[in-house]
């Protein structure tokens, strides 16, 4: 990669045109991913009943917290990885891809470890139901016997997308999301092995996921071809890897814990809203995909832009793509507040459920907007490898705010409204302080001089 095609797609062009173009993929791949779970949640809601739907949605939380963090980690690989491409530095990017994989590799250890032996545990700490608790310690223990799988096609991904490959990342997913529903129909419908046969198909897929990016990194040219004899860490890569994704890690726990706090609150109002929440949560779901996918974007499109030194193209792509992103997901959450009902139907024919889901839709979806500046200037200020203010932010004005609202006052005042309010709430407040932090403007130096590049000229 004298100078690779993949920086110099990300490095030059028309800002918004770039994005879409790495966006798109991304988006397309998020959500075949998303349609692992969300497939086990219609076919066991549709199928086994709805003390499996509550058991699916209590095991969510669970799984986002355990992956959230390690997945968090692993990202900086992504962003140390997308600033030596744009930098057309060969050595860093073969040591990156290297240090990354066998990061992936050890955190996929650690994961099983703690989902399969803990799940029981956690479940507990969250007042999971009794009527669906054995049956979501089952599913928990099934999906992460898979995690190794997981966190290898999620670095291996991060690092193609790094290399500016969007695409095929996408095509796995296609293919193992196809995987996933033939599995379901067999082993749920078929075989009536329930929700073990959902998390057994779960597995399954992921295995698939894995081995396919595998393939595509052994066969890389260069300097980005993964060697099975050369995977290790290399100290100071790791040690960069590290600073910008313990911070992200840690953001992702805490979003977890927190949403693991409302999950408790939840699960206090009976199965039938804990069958609703988590109907809203897949429902809700393409809009967070799209908000994930801008993130991604524009963390690697900083990074690459970033390492080239093309300062003046990391600001204006901020604008670009949060431009981009309230317009959709502002578009979507309109779609999905009118269509409400029809939608919750997918997943459940239980009246009392569509009935719970579409309050909560009416009281969050409409606000899912304001939560883009949040999503999008994390995302550019981690493409510089600056973590730890984003998640500062995040975790005061998202998280802590979220878990005060649910023990001080939901706790006072029990019901779903009260509950709902805390997410549109948590994102005006973290939305106002990104925006005071970002127009104060001095980030972006600070992070230059930090690092001794090439001043900023203005």
């Amino acid at each position: 990669m004298s100078q690779n095609t993949a920086a110099r797609n990300i490095t030059e062009g028309v800002i918004w045109k770039q994005l879409l173009a790495f966006f798109f993929p991304i988006l397309l791949g998020t959500f075949f991913q998303q349609m692992y779970n969300t497939v086990d949640t219609i076919i066991v809601g549709r199928f086994v009943g709805t003390q499996a739907l509550a058991a699916v949605g209590a095991s969510a939380p669970i799984i986002s917290l355990i992956n959230g963090f390690f997945i968090g980690l692993a990202s900086g690989a992504t962003v140390i990885l997308a600033q030596f491409c744009g930098a057309n530095d060969k050595t860093g990017i073969h040591k990156a891809v290297h240090t990354g994989m066998a990061l992936a590799l050890a955190l996929g250890v650690v994961i099983t470890v703690i989902g399969v032996g803990l799940a029981p545990q956690i479940l507990r700490l969250i007042n999971t139901p009794e009527s669906c608790f054995d049956e979501a310690v089952l599913y928990c223990r099934i999906y992460f016997s898979g995690a190794m799988a997981s966190m290898v096609y999620n670095m291996g991904a991060g690092l193609l997308r790094a290399m500016g490959d969007s695409k095929r990342p996408m095509l796995f997913l296609i293919v193992c999301c196809m995987v996933n529903i033939a599995g379901d129909v067999l082993l749920v419908c078929g075989l009536q092995m329930g929700i073990a046969g959902a998390g057994i198909a779960t597995v399954l897929a992921q295995v698939i996921s894995a081995l396919l990016v595998l393939f595509v990194l052994m066969r890389l040219p260069d300097e980005g071809k993964l060697e099975a004899k050369r995977i290790g860490f290399h100290g100071n890569i790791l040690v960069n890897i590290l600073k910008v994704g313990v911070p992200a890690g840690i953001q992702l726990m805490m979003f977890d814990l927190s949403n693991l706090t409302v999950q408790s609150a939840i699960n206090s109002f009976g199965d039938a809203t804990v069958a609703g929440w988590a109907a809203v949560v897949k429902t809700d779901g393409l809009t967070w995909q799209i908000s994930g996918a801008f993130g991604v974007s524009v963390t690697t499109f900083v990074g690459q832009n970033f390492g080239a030194q093309k300062y003046d193209r990391v600001r204006r792509s901020v604008w670009v793509c949060m431009g981009l992103s309230i317009a959709i997901v502002g578009a979507l959450s309109v779609l999905e507040f009118a269509f409400r009902h029809f939608l919750l139907g997918i997943y459940t024919t239980d009246p009392a459920v569509i009935a719970i889901g579409a309050e909560i839709i009416a009281r969050i979806v409409l606000f899912n907007a304001i939560f883009m500046p949040i999503e999008v200037f994390a995302g550019a200020m981690r493409g510089t490898g600056y973590s730890l203010l984003p998640t500062l932010i995040m975790c005061v004005c998202v998280c802590f705010f979220r878990v005060f609202w649910v023990l001080f006052l939901v706790s006072r005042f029990h019901t779903i409204a009260m509950l709902a309010m805390a997410y549109p709430l948590s994102w005006i407040l973290c939305a106002i302080v990104f925006f005071a932090v970002y127009l104060k403007g001095d980030w972006l130096h600070k992070r230059i001089a930090a690092l001794g590049m090439a001043p900023e000229v203005r």
